[in-house]
């Protein structure tokens, strides 16, 4: 029986934990495996480094990646990070913390995701929030989930095509395996209109694929006439300046935090946000915190509505979201406490004067077309380009530029946050020119 020098186990401890199972012998635990398939001999690893050499080797592996200025969205964005988020999320009590379910021992963490859900209720007009979900495209698919358990004994459910694809293709992938019609719609208000049978819910964005703000006056009035529950897929960052969920009479209102200050990172970390009118929270998976008051009077914390929970309801549940990314809600709080009112109101009207800005200097250029030009966007916009996509992305490329997303209509998209700077823009811009 070998000991390591990374196992914290001693022989007398793996003999007790053998000896408790009723095995002879650690070997004895991979009997299941076919002999042909368990690994014999050493392991071909190269020599161990020093701290200094590590770290050299580490550097000059991420100098080999690209380091673009970027001007794309499509469900994932550039916004500024504060400095302060990642020194408090950093800490130990926050980097560790797990499910609060001892609420006697949480009261930390319990606090700061009451105040996350208190946000996104301010944000999306909603009564009640969850403790967040995995991204912003799972959130939408529970949107869908959720609509069909809160209606009973319907089944379809329209989605709109001018979702993100990313966010269409996990709600058809969820709806596959737990036996959901899924129609998507070009024209949702006239297919609701139409009648859809057995019709549970609509899914809309408010700011759409192609970065136009959505007008939906009259959709959720038929969407309820027919008995169904609407739900918006927002950029919570927008909410700052465009009409939110509530005012359109939207029911539930989804999409993923990224936005508010959760920096870009190869794909991930993400943050699915969810919320809805009060009547429904009893379908509202996920984690929800509650403010109480303990046996001496004092404020307190708990979970709340926990009836719903898989550890509870098992296979009955509303959902499998048990564990939340409770860190990503955090940083999201904190981002949403430093930054207030105004400063979103800032980061939306920088990001919007500069995306306005290299629109008309993109169309200047003779290179493009305009796609929506009577349509309001806000940092996000498509447009037809005039040359060839591959060479406009790689001379981008060659200028330290990632833009130009292609989509599936042929169509160009960039996107401008309050990040990218007039200079920036003018290079970007003259980049092209020389093309």
């Amino acid at each position: 029986m070998a000991s390591f020098a990374w196992f914290p186990h001693t022989d007398e401890d793996i003999r007790v934990m053998l000896e408790r199972i009723g095995v002879e012998n650690l070997d004895a635990l991979f009997d299941d495996i076919p002999e042909a398939f368990r690994h014999k001999g050493g392991f071909d690893l190269e020599p161990a480094l020093s701290e200094q050499q590590l770290r050299a080797q580490l550097e000059a592996l991420g100098a080999e990646n690209a380091r673009l200025k970027v001007f794309v969205g499509a469900g994932a964005y550039d916004h500024y990070t504060p400095a302060v988020i990642p020194a408090l999320a950093a800490r130990s009590e926050f980097l560790t913390a797990y499910t609060p379910y001892q609420c006697e021992i949480s009261q930390g963490t319990l606090r700061y995701i009451f105040e996350y859900q208190s946000m996104i209720c301010a944000l999306t007009g909603m009564d009640v929030s969850n403790a967040s979900m995995y991204d912003g495209p799972t959130a939408a698919a529970e949107a869908v989930r959720m609509c069909v358990a809160s209606t009973r004994k319907r089944n379809s459910v329209l989605v709109s095509s001018a979702l993100l694809p990313q966010v269409i293709e996990v709600i058809e992938t969820y709806a596959r395996y737990s036996g959901i019609n899924v129609v998507v719609s070009d024209s949702v208000l006239e297919d609701v209109c139409e009648g859809v049978l057995d019709l549970a819910g609509v899914v809309v964005p408010s700011i759409n694929r192609y970065g136009v703000i959505c007008d939906y006056t009259g959709l959720a009035e038929e969407v309820h006439a027919q008995g169904a529950l609407l739900a918006m897929y927002c950029d919570p960052s927008a909410l700052a300046v465009v009409k939110s969920p509530a005012e359109w009479g939207a029911d539930i209102a989804v999409g993923d935090g990224q936005s508010l200050g959760i920096p870009l990172s190869c794909g991930g970390p993400y943050l699915g946000f969810m919320a809805c009118r009060q009547e429904y929270m009893r379908k509202l998976p996920g984690r929800i915190v509650g403010e109480t008051s303990d046996a001496q009077g004092r404020r307190a914390y708990v979970l709340t509505l926990q009836a719903r929970e898989q550890h509870i309801r098992r296979e009955k549940a509303t959902s499998n979201i048990c564990s939340n990314e409770s860190l990503m809600a955090l940083w999201v709080t904190i981002y949403l406490s430093l930054m207030g009112p105004e400063g979103l109101r800032r980061v939306n009207r920088l990001s919007s004067e500069g995306a306005h800005y290299l629109y008309e200097r993109l169309l200047a250029t003779g290179k493009f077309e305009a796609v929506f030009p009577d349509q309001p966007f806000l940092k996000e916009f498509v447009l037809r380009p005039l040359v060839d996509v591959r060479r406009l992305q790689e001379r981008l490329y060659a200028a330290g530029f990632f833009a130009a997303l292609a989509t599936e209509e042929g169509y160009v998209s960039f996107c401008v946050t309050e990040k990218r700077t007039r200079a920036e823009i003018d290079a970007l811009v003259k980049a092209l020119e020389e093309l």
